[in-house]
């Protein structure tokens, strides 16, 4: 190689190592931007409702007068109406994410399907509300009502869990199939009791995103019906008599903690505006709430794996 040559190649170096410096930077700022602004955003929701958080504002249901004004219809609304959805979701998504990736056919039929999920996953939350208003309200008629807004945040996160479950699948390598294989395993043992425990932790954190979504979803529960002012909580799961255990508070009418915020949000008064800012303290909280719980049971899961 020539001398000019040798210089020829330096500059390249130098160029690449030049760009790959500026993108470094230009990547860390932007980061950094989207950071100091979400931390932005979060101090000044608490410092606007953390003044307001109380225990009269967590037992106390909504009010035309914002003093007495509380959260609690709404914030036992949220954990019904999350109940009902991880219940429906998360069964569903993993049998099929598991049937999709696992037992079905790889040809053009299985092609289309998951163009159609991965599509799916991207459609506005509006639609979904539009569907669940022909489909629950109107045809099974369920009315507006827990169960409904349930099933409408499942079928909206069922496409996000699917596509979860599949990648994280398809991450497995092969090889561990064909051990179990080696080893008399049946398909069913060899996914239950070899892929699924590897494959856990990205399923989970794919459950995670879905119910975090969920949760804050406000659009397709106003389609259905969702209520804005609700003095009453459901009847109780749990009774004295037998069978001890009721269903009727899947039909009954809820609120959920975003519709509440955007009833107070849409008032003039500053005080309501104080409300909604101490309520979505408390929506992040049940969020990352509800994301502790998924990060331990994600732990403790690969704890075993290595056990």
């Amino acid at each position: 190689m020539t001398t000019q040559n040798m210089r020829q190649v330096r500059n390249i170096i130098k160029r690449n190592k030049l760009t790959e410096y500026i993108f470094g930077i230009v990547g860390l700022l932007s980061m950094l931007i989207g950071i100091v602004t979400l931390f932005a955003l979060i101090f000044d929701l608490f410092s606007d409702g953390a003044p307001r958080l109380s225990w009269q504002f967590f037992t106390s249901f909504p009010s035309r007068r914002a003093a007495n004004a509380g959260i609690l219809s709404a914030w036992v609304g949220t954990l019904l109406v999350m109940l009902v959805t991880a219940s429906a979701a998360i069964p569903i998504g993993l049998a099929s994410g598991i049937y999709l990736e696992e037992y079905a056919k790889k040809n053009w039929v299985a092609d289309l399907i998951e163009i159609n999920v991965t599509n799916l996953a991207g459609v506005p939350s509006i639609i979904y509300g539009l569907l669940a208003l022909g489909l629950f309200v109107y045809g099974f008629k369920l009315g507006p009502s827990v169960v409904t807004a349930g099933l409408t945040l499942a079928l909206l996160v069922l496409p996000v869990v699917i596509v979860t479950t599949r990648e994280a699948l398809r991450a497995i390598p092969n090889s561990i199939r064909e051990a179990a294989y080696a080893t008399g395993a049946s398909k069913w043992q060899m996914i239950w009791d070899h892929v699924l425990p590897y494959s856990t932790g990205s399923i989970f954190t794919g459950i995670i995103v879905a119910l975090a979504r969920a949760i804050g979803e406000t659009a397709p529960l106003i389609t259905i019906g969702a209520l804005t002012f609700i003095a009453f909580l459901p009847d109780s799961p749990i009774k004295g008599e037998f069978p001890f255990i009721s269903f009727s508070w899947l039909l009954a009418p809820f609120t959920v903690l975003p519709i509440q915020m955007f009833d107070w949000v849409s008032r003039p008064q500053e005080a309501f505006q104080v409300n909604a800012a101490a309520a979505g303290i408390v929506l992040i909280a049940m969020t990352l709430a509800m994301n502790a719980v998924a990060i331990f049971l994600r732990y403790r899961l690969r704890q075993k794996i290595k056990w």
